[in-house]
């Protein structure tokens, strides 16, 4: 075997490895303690959003002044975010504080995704018959 097979053979093998792979995005959502209940609903609906869609969520309530004194403000806070989206998601790490910011990241439940993945693969050949389905009826 020449060197110029070997190295051709390994540079595609790479490159399957690559298109196989998964990609992890991780969306983030800021919070501070003292949110309204408006604006608590809406960043709720943007998690929900991102975690239907399949992405992780890291959750940040950011402290300041005299905020930083009473961190469980914001330990509440993940708690209850995480219990209203917990149909959706579950907390892969627990809130830990970070200096003046509060840390959680939630990921999507894994047999909600592969269902979600597997309703899209087949919806497509669908559609695509559903259209060669209509063109053929229009020709006639």
């Amino acid at each position: 075997m020449d060197y110029g097979k070997y190295k051709y053979e390994t540079a595609q093998k790479a490159r399957e490895a690559r298109r196989n792979q998964v990609h992890t995005v991780i969306k983030e959502m800021k919070l501070r303690p003292k949110i309204d209940p408006h604006d608590y609903e809406t960043k709720k609906g943007h998690v929900v959003r991102f975690l239907k869609a399949g992405d992780k969520v890291k959750i940040t309530i950011m402290s300041r002044g005299r905020e930083q004194s009473r961190p469980e403000l914001g330990f509440r806070l993940l708690k209850k975010l995480a219990e209203d989206v917990q149909e959706l998601g579950y907390v892969e790490f627990e809130p830990k504080q970070d200096g003046r910011n509060m840390i959680m990241v939630m990921a999507p439940h894994r047999k909600q995704q592969q269902q979600q993945q597997h309703q899209q693969h087949n919806q497509q050949p669908r559609a695509a018959a559903a259209a060669t389905t209509e063109a053929a009826a229009a020709a006639e």
